[in-house]
């Protein structure tokens, strides 16, 4: 490097300040927050948005915004060509919207950054055309990268990219993160008397709180003591026309926060009343079709909650193969179900579990994150020298 700065471009349709902003943003953000500024320039490129600031720098990094989702490509290749001879890599974030860097990038500069693929969730989240479109289209427009070098966070997604062609040789997994220290166990909540169990996300079909909602009924028929909590902001909408009518057949009593009720929708709560309220649950319920990782399955497992999941990319690495958490064999509520009954009526099996789940939980923290990071740029750059 000759003592230079190792100088990267980050390419994202939103930013960690942007208002839908996710955990794709959050990974980026905590990972390269904690890079060596000496070491580092890092610029991050991405849309405008109501009430931002066009050029400011967050925990070391620059974040520029400017156009919209579309224009910002537009914006993003203008920036390049007139900086390129000081920026080392150009990282283009897939998160459904593409920079399409092969066209406009040499290839010893890309590297691609993606945590999931969308696959069937095109069909949940998008209407038809759109759908359709996305879902035959996605495979092909993956194809552009696959001779970049390439980023994802799980072995799951690591396997998707290897099927639609990418080069294992030019592929690292970077763990995921959380920004919290592991609670000690001796730090650890005290369990609810009446077996609750939670669910922590948004208001989404992929997510699978409809299915939490009907497996949570269906134990309920048997342990009439149990609690189902819901923390997240609450789409009234999706409760109204999605959950109630669950809810109401089963004859379960819902509300927001009140000691008595069946389901308790607690809305959105700061990081450590979150925390807390895993630490509290007996398990959490997290039965999503599709992750990067499931990055909540790692924060309970740090709180000392074990996880029951669905038998789903991602979701599988964030419980290791079912080593650290519930794995259901198939994604089923009936499945669901019986692993919320085991949990309450097999107490030494969970315990066995939440101990399994908080030591896997170890292993990750953003500063591994970033350290992995920094290890595998060592090697680009010992590489392609900066690739400049």
């Amino acid at each position: 490097m000759n003592g230079k700065k190792r100088t990267l471009l980050f390419l994202s349709w939103r930013d960690i300040k942007a208002p839908k902003s996710g955990g794709a943003e959050v990974f980026t953000h905590e990972m390269l927050k904690r890079l060596d500024t000496d070491r580092y320039e890092i610029i991050h490129y991405s849309p405008m948005f109501p009430g931002a600031n066009p050029d400011e720098r967050i925990d070391g990094v620059r974040y520029i915004r400017k156009g919209g989702n579309l224009s910002v490509i537009f914006h993003a290749q203008r920036y390049y060509a007139k900086h390129q001879s000081r920026i080392d890599y150009v990282v283009d974030q897939c998160n459904t919207h593409r920079f399409f860097t092969p066209l406009w990038v040499k290839a010893s500069k890309r590297i691609f950054f993606i945590h999931q693929l969308t696959r069937e969730i095109w069909h949940l989240n998008a209407k038809f055309p759109v759908s359709t479109l996305g879902y035959w289209t996605e495979t092909p427009m993956l194809r552009l990268s696959r001779h970049d070098y390439t980023m994802t966070v799980s072995n799951s997604t690591r396997k998707d990219l290897l099927a639609a062609g990418f080069n294992p040789d030019k592929m690292t997994v970077l763990p995921e993160g959380i920004e919290f220290e592991h609670w000690p166990r001796e730090q650890f909540l005290e369990k609810e008397a009446s077996p609750v169990f939670i669910y922590v996300g948004r208001f989404v079909h992929y997510k699978g709180i409809d299915d939490t909602v009907k497996a949570f009924s269906e134990v309920k028929r048997k342990h009439p003591q149990a609690k189902l909590w819901v923390v997240g902001k609450t789409d009234h909408r999706y409760v109204q026309e999605v959950l109630k009518p669950i809810m109401d057949e089963a004859g379960l009593s819902y509300g927001e926060e009140n000691e008595g009720r069946d389901v308790t929708f607690f809305g959105f709560v700061s990081a450590s009343r979150k925390l807390e309220l895993m630490s509290r649950s007996h398990a959490l319920l997290f039965p999503s079709l599709r992750e990067g990782w499931g990055l909540i399955i790692t924060e309970a497992g740090a709180v000392g909650t074990p996880s029951i999941v669905y038998h789903s990319p991602g979701i599988i690495d964030a419980v290791d193969e079912g080593r650290a958490g519930f794995l259901c064999s198939e994604n089923k509520v009936e499945d669901l179900a019986g692993f919320m009954n085991q949990v309450i009526e097999q107490p030494e099996q969970a315990e066995l579990m939440r101990e399994k789940a908080y030591k896997f939980s170890l292993n990750f923290h953003w500063r591994h994150t970033a350290a992995s990071f920094d290890r595998w740029m060592d090697q680009l750059y010992a590489k392609e020298g900066g690739a400049r």
